[in-house]
């Protein structure tokens, strides 16, 4: 759909924070349904198109930061304005065209929901203003002076304005249990017994990394589980005197230390939803 103003053209099928934003509130809108796999099928949406490998992704994180970031003053605005500029003239725009091409049609296909695009989004105005001036950055030398200038000076304005939380473009407050839900089927076979509070902190993390890549947050958690199981295995290695099962401790700290955790995989996020599993029983006994 083209949206026309007396400034602008806007099409919010190619807004790479718009299409995002509303991805999210179709997840929201599938759980409350009670749609798991509608659900799911968003989420393997924006972990298969949002990824960090991707242009698209390039892209997106440009816009959320401009969506998000607040400033003081007019001059720290304009050189904000400028980096971003010279960031956009980075990307490959073949390749950021096919991505956004790739994304409509996966959420065409695989969502099939006649609603997805007119679900209302409250700062629908900023997020149309962010993508249009990424747009006439790429056009570079082609871009419509008058209109570059207005726009520039409507972002501007948007950064030394102090945004509302409700404006970010993070996953929303009410969504995060239900999405913990969804990710606790996904992985339940891999273990057994109800979540920990630890446990669903980190399947909520592991959610956002597909979407916002690894957090320092999800980092130190992984590291420090990683740390508690080889302390635990220490503790039961000083009272056994077996020596079959000593043999087999060491092979179980060498496994968990030898868990290389700098790319994480479901592989070996269920390997360390199992140590978390253990290292609570352990607490128990």
């Amino acid at each position: 759909m083209i949206i026309k103003n007396a400034e602008i053209t806007h099409n919010k099928k190619r807004n790479v924070g718009l299409v995002y934003e509303l991805l999210l509130r179709a997840v929201s809108t599938y759980l409350v349904e009670d749609n798991k796999q509608k659900a799911q099928d968003v989420l393997d949406i924006i972990t298969l198109h949002y990824n960090n490998n991707t242009e698209l992704y390039k892209e997106f994180r440009l816009f959320n930061a401009l969506a998000k970031t607040s400033v003081s003053d007019t001059s720290v605005a304009a050189a904000i304005l400028s980096e971003s500029k010279q960031a956009v003239r980075r990307f490959d725009n073949k390749k950021l065209d096919y991505e956004k091409s790739m994304l409509l049609k996966s959420i065409n296909h695989n969502l099939n929901d006649k609603y997805f695009f007119h679900r209302w989004i409250p700062n629908y105005k900023e997020l149309a203003t962010i993508q249009t001036l990424i747009n006439e950055w790429n056009l570079q030398d082609r871009s419509d002076i008058l209109r570059l200038v207005m726009l520039e000076g409507k972002m501007v304005e948007m950064l030394i304005t102090e945004r509302a939380p409700a404006q970010t473009l993070d996953i929303v407050p009410d969504i995060d249990s239900l999405v913990i839900k969804i990710m606790n089927e996904k992985f339940n076979n891999k273990y057994v017994g109800k979540l920990s509070n630890e446990q669903s902190e980190l399947i909520r993390e592991y959610v956002l990394m597909s979407v916002t890549g690894p957090s320092t947050s999800l980092i130190e958690k992984i590291q420090l589980l990683k740390n508690n199981a080889l302390e635990s295995l220490s503790t039961i290695e000083r009272t056994v005197d077996n020596s079959v099962l000593k043999e087999n401790l060491i092979n179980v700290r060498s496994k968990i230390e030898s868990l290389d955790l700098t790319e994480l995989n479901d592989n070996k996020f269920s390997k360390l939803m199992t140590l978390s599993q253990l290292i609570n029983e352990a607490k128990e006994t």
